[in-house]
């Protein structure tokens, strides 16, 4: 494998054994970290492959992709070598739209789809948001919408070399969603999974039942607890429900797989 393809997929591994691979797409402003943990809570049947974006971490001093359709294309052409067995995509906030993105991409560009698109904490593209413009914003009120989000530790919030670093990448981001238009396509060729909190105010339940509309297959909706970040502390039942997701679509997979081991 080349140290590219390292750079984008951490930690892929294109000989890898394992039947599926679970690309994990993070939300404004992470980077793959958000999903270290994440091999320890499937079967090593399932390659958890996190997707790390330019400007952040291992990639900290490469420039952050600001156009969605930019970023979706780059990453459709790096992932080839890494189609080569059934694949799934896992997205949250901005993930979301990024996986969901990079699947019509891949059906309309190399007529390939993911076994299972699961999508977390975002409301379906097709709806209308009215967000305020936070990429436009000075620091100081960039700072304080990060705050009311409640995605960024106060310590980080109140470090300024930390900051300094971390704005331009979170702008970046922002504006990947904020400039986002959805365009009318045929639905996607396979399950679409929405996940979402029960106490965030941003992403409703039937914001997230609007995800149906984008699927020739089946749709689910589970709702966790917790507020927009959800995943943090209910990772070991979200990864319990997508293993669980993966079994009843991934046909082919039936036989090999094995319970979650939740530690």
């Amino acid at each position: 494998m080349t140290s590219k393809l390292h750079s984008w997929f951490v930690p892929a591994n294109v000989h890898t054994h394992a039947k599926l691979r679970l690309f994990c797409f993070p939300y404004a402003g992470g980077g793959a970290s958000v999903y270290r943990d994440w091999h320890k809570l499937f079967p090593k049947e399932i390659e958890v492959c996190a997707v790390q974006l330019p400007g952040r971490e291992s990639r900290g001093l490469e420039a952050p992709i600001h156009s969605l359709d930019q970023l979706v294309a780059v990453i459709a052409e790096e992932i080839q070598p890494l189609l080569n067995k059934p694949f799934a995509f896992f997205g949250h906030s901005m993930g979301a739209l990024i996986a969901f993105e990079t699947a019509r991409h891949l059906s309309r560009k190399n007529n390939r789809t993911p076994d299972h698109l699961f999508v977390s904490g975002r409301s379906a593209p097709h709806l209308t948001h009215r967000y305020r413009k936070l990429h436009l914003l000075p620091d100081d009120e960039l700072k304080n919408e990060l705050k009311l989000l409640n995605g960024t530790p106060d310590a980080v919030l109140q470090n300024k070399e930390l900051m300094d670093l971390i704005l331009p990448r979170l702008r970046a981001d922002f504006e990947v969603c904020e400039t986002y238009k959805y365009t009318v396509d045929k639905p996607v060729n396979c399950p679409i999974t929405a996940y979402g909190g029960k106490d965030d105010l941003a992403v409703s339940f039937e914001s997230l039942a609007a995800w149906r509309e984008h699927t020739s297959h089946h749709a689910d909706l589970k709702m966790f607890e917790g507020d927009h970040f959800f995943l943090h502390n209910e990772q070991e039942n979200l990864a319990q429900s997508l293993n669980s997701s993966v079994l009843q679509t991934a046909k082919v997979l039936e036989s090999s797989f094995i319970s979650v081991p939740v530690r």
